[in-house]
């Protein structure tokens, strides 16, 4: 089914609005979540919404709490969230680094005490439009093992890395350190689909693209093997040192959800020392060399990161936006 993007705000903002959230809280949070579903992420956007509210009912996200500036170092600030609503944080966070890197030519802000972000690719996203090369990262709970190992130790730790460009269509990457976050799992399981590659672990310890299986064990693979899960370690060592928050660990012993996290945000005001010309024509170069390609079959598709996003999100805005009814039903129980 289809819901007009404006409905979907419209939506959110009633349910937020319910459960205490100021009218600028409400909005912003309503549009940010939209905003994933709009561009296609639906697995942090319509699909996690309920979780979002699940979390404010048990108590997890004080709704109107806003984020605190401990620290201030040059292009370096360390903030604590109060654990606020986590996406707000996390805009605010990135706001703050783009203006950093307006004086600094770089903005650093490490995010700690603060909430799920939801879609990181958001922030990326957002420092782009900025006109800034956008970095940022978050530890989560423990909820993948390290390679070798079979108990959950290290989170997947999204990271994101964002690149400018002047007609809005960024280049923009947004990965876990799992083969598949765990909402991409949820979002094949509830289509009826397998993984495009083994994503995780069955029940005898096999590697294995069936996202019921994988939901079972809760044992997803790292990206890369060894890769992602040394990546996932210096992520996680990084944001926790930089914010002087929690490592995965430590959220993993104190709590049962994702609580508590650490993060970091880097803006870099590339405009500052690079044309407008000169950037475009770089990724353009970059791009028509990339679809330049011999394709693996004829009706493969080669994309820059962040191109599908971009076209899903004009064609949703005309349409409307992708929801999968039971979701939606139960949006509306909200």
């Amino acid at each position: 089914m289809r819901i007009a993007y404006s409905t979907m705000i419209q939506t959110y903002t009633d349910i937020l609005t319910r459960r205490g959230a100021n009218p600028d809280v409400a909005v912003l949070t309503a549009k940010i979540m939209a905003d994933n579903s709009l561009d296609g992420v639906y697995t942090h956007g319509a699909n996690r919404f309920p979780r979002l509210i699940q979390y404010i009912d048990e108590g997890y996200i004080d709704v109107n709490a806003k984020p605190e500036c401990l620290l201030s170092a040059g292009a370096f600030e360390r903030w604590d969230g109060h654990l606020g609503m986590g996406v707000l944080n996390a805009r605010a966070a990135m706001d703050r680094a783009v203006e950093l890197a307006s004086e600094h030519s770089v903005g650093i802000v490490a995010l700690g005490n603060t909430n799920h972000w939801m879609r990181g690719g958001a922030y990326g996203w957002q420092a782009a439009d900025a006109g800034c090369v956008g970095i940022c990262w978050t530890n989560t709970r423990p909820n993948m093992p390290a390679w070798g190992g079979m108990d959950k130790k290290i989170g997947n730790n999204p990271f994101v890395l964002a690149v400018p460009r002047s007609d809005g269509r960024h280049v923009v990457v947004d990965m876990a350190m799992s083969q598949f976050s765990y909402g991409k799992i949820e979002e094949a399981r509830l289509q009826g689909k397998k993984l495009p590659v083994a994503g995780g672990y069955d029940t005898n310890g096999n590697m294995t693209d069936d996202p019921v299986e994988i939901e079972k064990t809760m044992r997803v693979l790292p990206t890369g093997f060894w890769k992602g899960s040394s990546m996932s370690v210096a992520l996680d060592l990084i944001a926790a040192l930089l914010s002087a928050g929690l490592t995965t660990s430590e959220v993993g012993r104190r709590y049962t959800e994702e609580y508590g996290l650490s993060q970091v945000f880097v803006a870099i005001g590339q405009n500052q020392f690079n044309s407008a010309e000169f950037s475009d024509g770089l990724i353009e170069s970059v791009i028509q060399d990339l679809k330049g390609s011999e394709p693996v079959a004829a009706d493969t598709i080669l994309r820059y990161p962040g191109e599908r996003d971009y076209k899903v999100r004009l064609e949703q805005l005309e349409n409307g936006i992708e929801v999968v009814p039971e979701v939606w039903e139960k949006i509306l129980g909200l």
